[in-house]
């Protein structure tokens, strides 16, 4: 299986991906450079790795995502699902081919994260012309499930 890493530079979706799930040209660089000024830049969320049918990324566990009993806030799991699971969404459309938006997110918070890193992995369910449905399994840094989400988009013009 054929993996994009932090290390890695370039992904050709066209040329270098083993399945055709990814339909835009895309390098981990350009896509955690839109996070400066939003949810994603004030939160330390980064795309750390794309696989042939998975995007991955990392939310930490600090003052910033911390609710104040010192747990992982559960906004933040959901915020680090909708990233991965919209953003997964969005480069599975033709260029040109329009845009996704959130009409659902569910997320069951399983275990108490209260330090280190969570890593999120969103993966398909269905792929329609107007609805998309992600799954996004978190873990914490010793691989303990801590959060699972699902995401329903729409397709929509534009």
């Amino acid at each position: 299986m054929q993996r994009l890493s932090a290390a890695d530079s370039t992904l050709n979706p066209q040329t270098s991906n083993p399945m055709p799930l990814w339909k835009r040209n895309f390098t981990l660089d350009t896509l955690n450079s839109r996070n400066p000024g939003t949810l994603n830049g004030a939160l330390g969320i980064q795309v750390s790795e794309v696989g042939e049918d998975f995007l991955r990324g990392t939310l930490p566990v600090d003052e910033r995502t911390k609710q104040p009993y010192g747990l992982l806030h559960g906004g933040a799991n959901v915020a680090l699902a909708e990233t991965l699971g919209s953003l997964a969404g969005w480069m599975c459309l033709e260029p040109g081919g329009g845009r996704v938006v959130g009409l659902e997110i569910n997320a069951n918070h399983l275990r108490a994260v209260t330090e280190g890193m969570v890593t999120g992995t969103a993966r398909p369910v269905h792929l329609g012309r107007s609805t998309q449905v992600w799954e996004i399994r978190i873990e914490d840094q010793n691989g303990k499930l801590s959060c699972i989400s699902r995401i329903t988009l729409a397709v929509v013009p534009g």
